[in-house]
């Protein structure tokens, strides 16, 4: 299966959580997609669908397709420490992640996008690997030339939201990656302990 492209708000409606943010048709249609959304008495999903469920909305989330999932939770495994955490970790240190909780792109697909068209710098290296290990002490920013895009400039005036493990210079549009955040840090609803269990069965 390629990369999901459609609706943002089906995918989110199906988790009932809004996991790829505020979304005003998500509010207003508060249950999930399809002919049968709408009933109030629906089957009990067993163990298994329950995880694997968990382990889509996480997938979805951070937009990873199912062997680039399926990898990072292997790389989680050989790490030392609880898996569910470190697969979180993992996860927020992706550089289209980092791009995104910066506020340089409005989400991850844009952040994913600025990465790619090569706007993105690594300790002012230009990287254009979406997936791409951020480290603790990278300083990530925007490439001289792409300083003035329209979607970054409107993403970096709206900037609401700062995180602990993340510094930003707004004048040099540079961004540090100060150390790799606590579980309580990361704001995403992911039950990872669901997934644990998943992929240990």
């Amino acid at each position: 299966m390629a990369r999901y492209t459609g609706p943002t708000t089906k995918i989110a409606r199906k988790f009932g959580d809004p996991i790829f943010g505020a979304d005003k048709a998500f509010e207003k249609k508060n249950y999930p997609p399809g002919q049968h959304g709408q009933m109030k008495k629906r089957r009990k999903k067993s163990e298994y669908g329950v995880q694997l469920l968990e382990k889509q909305k996480a997938k979805y989330t951070y937009g990873l397709l199912e062997k680039q999932f399926l990898n990072t939770f292997k790389r989680a495994v050989r790490k030392k420490g609880i898996t569910g955490e470190i697969l979180l970790q993992l996860l927020e240190s992706r550089l289209d992640n980092v791009v995104f909780r910066l506020g340089i792109a409005p989400t991850r697909r844009a952040a994913r996008q600025l990465v790619g068209h090569r706007h993105i710098t690594v300790n002012d290296k230009v990287v254009n690997i979406p997936s791409y290990t951020v480290r603790p002490g990278d300083i990530i920013g925007v490439r001289e030339k792409s300083k003035s895009l329209e979607v970054i400039e409107d993403s970096l005036a709206s900037r609401s939201v700062s995180f602990s493990w993340l510094e930003w210079d707004q004048d040099m549009k540079k961004g540090k990656f100060m150390n790799l955040p606590e579980r309580e840090e990361i704001p995403e609803n992911i039950k990872e302990q669901l997934i644990v269990e998943l992929y240990s069965k």
